[in-house]
């Protein structure tokens, strides 16, 4: 919502400001600056005007003659637009291009803060000889700030991008530029990447909790079946056509120290359990050991094992542990007396949301549309993996945003579109002339439709708020049409010439509404700069909707208008003087 309230609201000062105007400084400044024909003289047409409307007399004789098949086929162009509709891709935001890349290097989890930080600068020499790229920084771990916390095998990586005019190829695409990236770091072993930008990252994580665009969450109480239900899904995603990055959690790899106290040999010796894992925590953790004072300065005074010695079980097995001796003897015994130490594979995390644990599967999705990559990767984790009972799965990233979406959307639209057939209602009277130019609504709905698949842009929430937007202006033209046919049926109560008139007349404001709207929206449809992603489907869906709106509006209303005709009304149809009144 935050994303178009600006819109919505300039549009809605702009009418109110709009309508003010239109009655307290319009009518003054039109008694003011214009003068009343005189008998006799007709409101003059341009000779480009005058054209169009014999054009459009003709054509509108055809129609008129034919009725049923007009709106006939223009139902038949509707329902084929609604086919169209399911061919399009479909995606919560259109991909906003933030110039720069943002990439996660991700290693095991038993990596080293000193080993991550030296293969994290084998990538950023990597990626600085690209011709590309401007330069290059890097976030390791978790800062003295915690803001961002992460382990040290994980590191953030901002690459700046030099402008597309200084690249060796200008016209080498965001998509490509990342496949020669990741073909330059696969030399690069032990690193795994995920690829995204730095605003669009940080969103979703902020969003749906990962960083990708589709996330496939396996909930149960038993580690193991999660992991094996995980490990299914992953081999499913990796071969789906579009899926980029794809990886699972790193739920496993931390090195763990197992320590198994002879508990019959440390009660001989007078040890407990506890006496024995002080020590060892004392060595590898640390302990407080007193306080230095420097002046007015103190300092905590640590005490523990060096620290290539905590890392050594040969050093640790040598760990004295003192005994309980008489007064003033000290005896110490070595800890492999006591305890047998060994280092294992432990879990790394365990993710929880609403208190159940979970396993992700994340992948970002390249080259396609959202909706229709999530459709086939349902199927085939549906047909091909078994879900073991008292487990689920749940989609999040991107794809959880768009249901979100795609839920208030299925609210807010039928709603816009009763308000609109309640306004035409309480304007026009009768609820038959309401229906008639409330049927612009599915006219401008073709046109957008058409636009969007010929210009291959998926269906977004940005094109679901042009066609909302697109409802309320393309009932604007059916408006000023019926009310100037209702208008003559009411001097001549000839409905046939009334229509014919009614639509004559009202060509040039009809034109004029449609092309003044639809030039306020060509800026946008052809953007191509920052942002103009979001703006393109929006641009795009309003003017594909005005043209096929008012091309409709001007053939087919009128022909409505006489398939239904009001009681009482008289119809005559004179073949060769079609609009003859009006252009003579």
């Amino acid at each position: 919502g935050k994303m178009f309230h600006p819109m919505a609201a300039t549009v809605l000062y702009a009418l109110i400001a709009a309508f003010i105007l239109s009655v307290t400084f319009i009518p003054a400044m039109i008694g003011l600056l214009m003068t009343l024909p005189s008998d006799g003289e007709r409101e003059g047409d341009t000779p480009m005007m005058r054209r169009l409307k014999d054009l459009y007399a003709r054509t509108l004789e055809l129609s008129l003659s034919r009725p049923f098949i007009i709106t006939g086929a223009a139902s038949a162009l509707f329902l084929s637009s609604l086919f169209l509709f399911t061919q399009l891709g479909q995606e919560f935001v259109p991909t906003l291009d933030e110039i720069d890349i943002a990439l996660q290097a991700m290693r095991i989890p038993s990596t080293s803060l000193t080993q991550s930080t030296e293969m994290q600068r084998d990538v950023e020499r990597t990626l600085i000889q690209l011709p590309e790229v401007a330069y290059v920084f890097s976030k390791t771990g978790t800062a003295e700030m915690a803001s961002d916390p992460m382990p040290p095998n994980l590191s953030d990586t901002f690459v700046i991008l030099k402008p597309c005019q200084q690249w060796e190829n200008p016209k080498l695409t965001k998509e490509e530029l990342i496949e020669k990236m990741e073909e330059a770091l696969s030399v690069l072993t032990g690193n795994g990447f995920e690829f995204t930008q730095p605003i669009e990252m940080r969103f979703n994580e902020l969003i749906s909790g990962v960083r990708t665009d589709v996330a496939i969450k396996v909930y149960g109480d038993a580690f193991d079946k999660m992991q094996q239900t995980a490990e299914k899904i992953f081999s499913i995603v990796e071969g789906i056509p579009g899926a980029a990055d794809v990886k699972m959690a790193q739920t496993e790899g931390l090195p763990v120290l197992h320590i198994e106290i002879d508990r019959a040999v440390a009660s001989t010796l007078g040890l407990n359990a506890a006496d024995i894992l002080d020590v060892i925590a004392i060595a590898t953790g640390g302990g407080h050991a007193g306080v230095i004072f420097e002046g007015d300065r103190r300092f905590e005074l640590l005490v523990r094992m060096p620290e290539t010695e905590r890392n050594d079980l040969n050093a640790l097995n040598r760990l004295p542990i003192p005994l309980k001796t008489g007064k003033g003897k000290i005896s110490t015994i070595p800890l492999q007396e006591v305890a047998k130490l060994h280092i294992s594979e432990g879990l790394n995390e365990i993710q929880r949301e609403n208190g159940k644990r979970f396993v992700s599967v994340m992948a970002n999705v390249r080259g396609r549309d959202l909706l229709s990559f999530v459709k086939e990767t349902q199927k085939a984790v549906t047909s091909q993996v078994k879900i073991p009972d008292g487990y689920w799965i749940e989609w999040g990233g991107e794809f959880e945003q768009w249901l979100s979406a795609k839920q208030r959307l299925e609210i807010v639209i039928p709603l816009c579109l009763i308000v609109i057939l309640f306004l035409l209602y309480t304007a026009l009277g009768t609820l038959r002339e309401a229906l008639i130019v409330f049927s612009g609504v599915p006219f401008a709905l073709t046109g957008g439709i058409l636009a969007l698949w010929l210009r291959e842009l998926p269906f977004s929430i940005s094109s679901a708020v042009g066609f909302i937007a697109l409802s309320g202006i393309a009932v604007l033209n059916g408006l000023v049409l019926m009310t100037a046919t209702a208008q003559r049926f009411k001097l001549s109560n000839d409905y046939w010439r009334a229509v014919k008139e009614g639509a004559i007349v009202r060509l040039r404001p009809v034109l004029m509404t449609a092309l003044v709207a639809s030039l306020g929206f060509i800026p946008m449809a052809l953007a191509t700069g920052t942002g103009a992603e979001v703006q393109r489907p929006l641009a795009t869906v309003v003017i594909g909707g005005l043209i096929s709106s008012t091309a409709l509006t001007l053939l087919v209303l009128p022909a409505l208008c006489l398939i239904f005709i009001p009681k009482g009304a008289r119809v005559r149809s004179p073949k060769n003087q079609i609009g003859e009144r009006v252009l003579q």
